[in-house]
């Protein structure tokens, strides 16, 4: 029997995750399969691998297949440097104590670079937030002076009018006074 390692689809239209399963290679894709060892959902970002470490070495070991994606998903996991350094121990190249060390100093250097990796993303997100907020200040300030222009030509145009009103209604009132004392 091929046995494979492979994805099998589930979620609705467009926004599909998927289980990371041990099938027979006959076997339909959503079909039957031996068992199941995890799941990835690319949908996120950074996408989730939620994986059944130990059963997936174990599979490897005895020779099931992966597919392409599988076998990126296994190796971004660490499952492929696992299962390099085993070879390396049933060699006699180093003891089972310096590739337990060996794993965990190239996973703690992974994590650290992920870690790095999603500060760095956070930042540049800050950054953009600044810059946008500084732009739209700017623009405020923009509007904000343009309509203190428009308040204060509205304003001097009133105080013109009332001015001319006031100089046209002074020399009609003049000669309204003036009219009934000559009579």
């Amino acid at each position: 029997m091929a046995t494979k390692i492979r994805l099998q689809r589930n979620g609705r239209k467009g926004y599909a995750f998927y289980s990371i399963v041990i099938a027979d290679a006959r076997a339909p894709r959503d079909g039957r399969f031996t068992e199941k060892i995890g799941t990835y959902n690319p949908n996120t970002n950074p996408a989730t691998v939620d994986l059944n470490f130990e059963r997936a070495l174990h599979w490897v070991l005895v020779g099931a297949q992966p597919t392409d994606t599988v076998r990126n998903i296994l190796s971004r996991e660490g499952v492929y440097m696992k299962k390099h350094l085993l070879g390396g121990v049933a060699k006699g190249a180093f003891d089972e104590a310096q590739a337990e060390a060996k794993f965990n100093a190239w996973k703690e250097n992974k994590q650290s670079g992920l870690a790095a990796l999603k500060a760095k993303e956070e930042e540049a997100k800050k950054a953009e937030a600044k810059a946008r907020l500084e732009a739209e200040k700017k623009v405020n300030e923009e509007i904000a002076k343009k309509v203190a222009e428009k308040k204060a030509a509205e304003t001097a145009a009133k105080a013109e009018a009332e001015a001319a009103a006031n100089a046209e209604a002074a020399p009609a009132e003049e000669a309204a006074t003036e009219a009934p004392a000559e009579a």
